[in-house]
């Protein structure tokens, strides 16, 4: 059972319940502001919300306390513990696991003297586990605060937490960027459209921004009726670029002659599919290009307002993205009649706490309107009934990032880039046991091979490919033979894969398949969000087994109920994260069916599980 600790006591300075009865002030005039006003108030407390301060919040925003309580406890980010001064985030996701964060899991430990969940005696360090960061590129990785720390190994985490002992804690506002420049990358031999500004330009200036074509887009626009902007991207072929692919135009064309308003647009920036790393590039190198985007979507739909959902442990991005808005109202191009036209429009970015569903269009919603993060029943869709129950589009950051080029250079130049099925640029991902790591934004139609060769560098070195998971943590685990696909939504799906979010997980021999079948579980059982019963106790079950598959102690009647279960949770969970798990079980349960009869047999071909593992 989950182990509801009490929020412990602790008395506020003076100084400190001015403070929070100022931002309980604040953000209770704003729509949407109980989780931002709830990440500040623990900022303002030390890094938790002690039980007095949740009382000002709960008398500072006009919300009982069982109701605050219920929220804050859904979100991983917020304490009702002490903690320490840092934070240290440790990624267990599977790129992070595959690459060893197991090992330094240890070697923290030691260096600390405390266990996972601890805090250090001299209040310093609080040392806790989290899901994928959005950094693989730098695999493995931690977070110390708002700072990101990649590329670990035993000596690199020793030395990062002597510079903190000695007071050397970097500012992550003035890091020009948080992991790699693109010039570490292999250069993309297509045309970039939503990379073309990222190391190119100082992201916190709008007149760089403007003196690349930046907001003639927007112009452009406006001088359109707004069902013409619709049709522009309507006829571009442009599919949602966040999982799904759904036709980014036809989803406007949905809400656009809706009689009811206000209406809104979304930004989904809550980027916490392991191995997904783009949209980060684009908040943190070209804040303005998403800015305009999400504003052209506001006039082609008759939206007054705009948020960005980003996920809390970006802090960087949310930096840049505001201070983006900030220039954009002070030159016009953003608040009321901008650029001189009766087109009124905002955007404030709305801060995530930790929830892996909220990267689910209606449970992001349901975060945004200061609620526990449960995806509501669909229908209605969020089209006719979205946030605050009004007619809303959601669309992911690198979808809207698209719509200015399209907008200037028309459907046709956009349809001639890609494939018949998937037209356009994509950021794609290559992560894992490859080279190097990292991004590239090429036509869609290239090979996984191509992809893994020319962008990642190649396996390892003195290693070759075992598995490649292409799409993301929710889908199926391809053999070599596989890699021949074309990366298009079509194609992939085929062979029980996904374009997805554009990542592609390279797995060598030495990656046990049951351990990484494990991590992926254990990740789903601990992002479910309870509100269902077949993923709340199906994800819990799926774990328990493939635990008992890990620990040498499971029969083919275990695995028969592995997969017989996985396939009930898609016929009857309410949301995908209740669906994801089956594709990669059974993938894997056929692909890689040697592998699970030898843990049956008590043996792990790669020496990874042990017959006293039981997972976490």
């Amino acid at each position: 059972m989950l182990e509801i600790k009490r929020p412990v006591s602790a008395a506020l300075s003076p100084e400190q319940v001015t403070a929070i009865s100022e931002t309980c002030s604040r953000f209770r005039a704003t729509k949407g502001g109980l989780l931002p006003a709830l990440h500040e108030v623990q900022r303002l407390c030390g890094n938790w919300l002690p039980l007095e301060a949740l009382k000002l919040v709960s008398q500072g925003m006009d919300i009982t306390y069982p109701y605050l309580y219920g929220v804050l406890s859904f979100y991983t980010m917020f304490s009702t513990q002490p903690r320490g001064k840092y934070i240290i985030r440790i990624c267990e996701s599977p790129q992070c696991h595959i690459l060893g964060v197991d090992n330094l899991v240890e070697v923290l430990k030691a260096d600390l003297g405390i266990e996972v969940g601890e805090t250090t005696g001299d209040g310093l360090f609080t040392l806790e586990h989290t899901a994928c960061l959005g950094v693989c590129e730098v695999a493995p990785a931690m977070q110390i605060n708002e700072v990101v720390h990649g590329r670990l190994t035993a000596d690199r985490v020793k030395g990062i937490l002597a510079d903190y002992r000695a007071g050397k804690a970097p500012d992550f506002r003035q890091l020009r960027r948080t992991t790699n420049a693109l010039s570490d990358y292999p250069p993309s031999p297509d045309e970039v459209v939503l990379l073309a500004n990222v190391d190119q330009i100082d992201p916190m200036s709008l007149e760089e921004y403007q003196a690349r074509g930046g907001y003639e887009g927007l112009k452009k626009a406006l001088t359109m009726t707004p069902v013409e902007v619709v049709n522009v991207v309507k006829d571009s072929g442009l599919r949602g670029r966040g999982g799904a692919g759904f036709p980014t135009g036809l989803k406007w064309s949905f809400t656009q002659p809706s009689p009811v308003f206000p209406k809104y647009i979304v930004c989904n920036a809550d980027e916490g599919e392991p191995g997904t790393i783009k949209d980060r590039y684009i908040m943190e190198g070209d804040p303005h290009k998403l800015i305009e985007g999400i504003t052209i979507a506001g006039y082609a739909v008759g939206a007054s307002m705009g948020y960005i959902y980003c996920r809390g442990e970006y802090y960087l991005s949310m930096y840049r993205l505001n201070a983006a808005i900030q220039a954009a109202e002070a030159a016009g191009l953003l608040g009321d009649k901008i650029l001189g036209t009766d087109f009124s429009f905002r955007i404030q970015v709305q801060t995530g706490g930790g929830s892996y569903v909220c990267g689910e269009e209606t449970a992001l919603i349901e975060s945004i309107q200061g609620q526990r993060g449960n995806p509501r029943v669909k229908p209605p869709f969020p089209g006719q009934v979205g946030v605050w129950y009004k007619p809303t589009i959601v669309n992911n950051v690198e979808s809207l990032s698209n719509v200015p080029s399209i907008v200037v250079k028309g459907a046709e130049w956009y349809k001639a880039k890609g494939t018949q099925d998937t037209p356009g640029t994509k950021i794609m991902q290559v992560v894992g046991h490859v080279n190097k790591p990292g991004i590239v934004e090429a036509n869609l139609g290239m090979t996984l091979q191509q992809l893994i060769d020319k962008y990642g560098g190649g396996v390892r070195e003195g290693h070759k490919i075992k598995s490649v998971q292409p799409g993301g943590a929710s889908v199926g685990f391809f053999l070599p033979e596989h890699l021949n696909t074309v990366i298009e939504h079509g194609a992939l799906a085929k062979v029980a894969g996904g374009l997805g979010s554009g990542t592609m997980m390279v797995m060598d021999e030495t990656t046990c398949i049951i351990d990484v079948v494990k991590c992926l579980l254990q990740f789903f059982q601990h992002e479910s969000c309870g509100f269902c019963l077949p993923c709340r106790r199906g994800t819990r079950v799926l774990y328990e087994l493939i635990c008992k598959v890990a620990s040498f102690q499971a029969t083919q009647a275990d695995l028969d109920r592995m997969y017989n279960l996985s396939k009930i949770m898609v016929e009857s969970a309410n949301c995908a994260l209740g669906w994801s798990p089956h594709s990669f079980i059974k993938t894997t349960m056929e692909r890689f069916k040697e592998e699970y009869d030898a843990h049956l047999a008590g043996n792990c071909p790669c020496g990874v599980c042990k017959a006293e593992a039981h997972g976490h």
